[in-house]
Formats: structure tokens, C-alpha cells, sequence
């Protein structure tokens, strides 16, 4: 079987969508066999048929490949990134790029390591349990519970990075890409948006170019 080893998106001025029409190109993500993921731990996760990753991706069958975390303390994490900043459109996979960092940091800083792991020990013990078994309504109580502890802080900080900031958010959710290398937006108009409605042409006037 192969699988998408899950990377982090890194930014750089080019755009991922077309400018025109809003169409995404195929992902660019690396193949590799599942035999050479040997990490502590292995997040895998399929993309669901039909989604708009899918039809981009070259395999449906993704995996993060964990260094310092545990499969079962990234699994938590990943849950607790939903509660935070719920999005139905968005796969796991996306989720997982927090995972991803937040296992980087861990590796490299036994503090970090410390705090996680604590954290999502935590989790378990609020949610009675299982933090990721736990209804839903239940998750939302034990993560508010926790509001501004160290651990909240360090899951919620680079969570909003690693989940807006790359391709594949940006493919979910029709974000077109940077127009700063197009001259901005003056020379296109403002209305590219594909799921609101034409604007008049009182509200989006053509541009004065004189």
C-alpha cells in the first residue's frame, strides 16, 4: 500500500491556484512505502472519497510519521485541534500538520516534550477516559476548562499556523493564493470568490485606470 507522508507546508511567494478560475493543481506530495515509516508512533488516516483532496492527491491514504509523541498522544492532539478551530471540511490530514510541529518541537525540546505529554495525559483524565472517545459536547468542556494554562497555549499558538497556512486548507477552502506578485486585486476585481454571489456592478465597479 502506498501512502502520503504528511508534510509542512512551507510558504513562498508563488501562487498554488490558478488566478483565473480558482482550480487547484495536483498536490505535489512525496510517495513512500509504508515499511519505511518507523517512527514512535504512526498517524494514518484516509481521504474521503469524492473530497476535494482526494481529487487532488495522488493516494487517498495519508500517514505522519512520529519521532517524539506517541500515536495515541497525536491522536489526542489532533482531536483537540478540532475543538479549538472546528472545521467539517477539513480531513484530518490537515489537522495533523499541528501534530506534525508540535512533535518537531518536542523532539528538540525536552520541556515541550514534558508539557504535551502532561497536557494530554490531562485530557484523559477531565474527559474521564478517552479525551478522543469522548462526546463531543464533553471535548469542548474539558478544553475550556483548561483555557490559558501552558499546555492550551501551546497547542492553540501554532495550531492557527499549521492549519491556514498551506496547500491543503487553501484547496478546501478556494483561497486562490497570494495576488501580490498579479499587480494586486485592482486589475482583476475584488469578487473571486466561488461560493458568494456576483456583486452588482454599483458595488465592484471596473477600475479607473487614468
Amino acid at each position: 500500500m502506498r501512502i502520503i507522508p504528511i508534510e509542512r507546508a512551507e510558504s513562498s511567494g508563488r501562487d498554488t491556484c490558478s488566478e483565473d478560475d480558482g482550480t487547484v493543481p495536483k498536490l505535489d506530495l512525496p510517495l513512500a512505502r509504508r515499511e519505511f515509516l518507523k517512527g514512535s508512533g504512526v498517524l494514518m488516516g484516509t481521504l474521503a472519497a469524492g473530497s476535494v483532496l482526494a481529487s487532488l492527491a495522488p493516494s487517498r491514504v495519508w500517514a505522519l510519521e512520529l519521532t517524539a509523541l506517541s500515536k495515541s498522544e497525536g491522536s489526542t492532539l489532533m482531536a483537540m485541534a478540532r475543538v479549538l478551530y472546528p472545521h467539517q471540511k477539513l480531513p484530518d490530514a490537515v489537522y495533523a500538520l499541528l501534530v506534525k510541529d508540535l512533535d518537531a518541537k518536542a523532539a528538540g525540546d525536552a520541556q515541550a516534550a514534558a508539557l504535551l505529554r502532561e497536557g494530554v495525559a490531562s485530557l484523559d483524565r477531565l474527559a474521564g477516559g478517552s479525551f478522543v472517545k469522548a462526546s463531543a459536547a464533553r471535548r469542548l468542556d474539558v478544553v475550556k476548562s483548561i483555557e490559558g494554562m501552558p499546555f492550551f497555549k501551546a497547542v492553540r499558538g501554532p495550531c492557527v499556523t499549521a492549519l491556514y497556512n498551506n496547500d491543503m486548507a487553501f484547496a478546501v477552502f478556494g483561497y486562490p493564493g497570494s495576488a501580490w506578485e498579479k499587480g494586486g486585486y485592482i486589475t482583476r476585481g475584488f469578487q473571486d470568490l466561488k461560493w458568494l454571489p456576483e456583486p452588482s456592478r454599483e458595488a465592484s465597479p471596473p477600475p479607473y485606470m487614468g
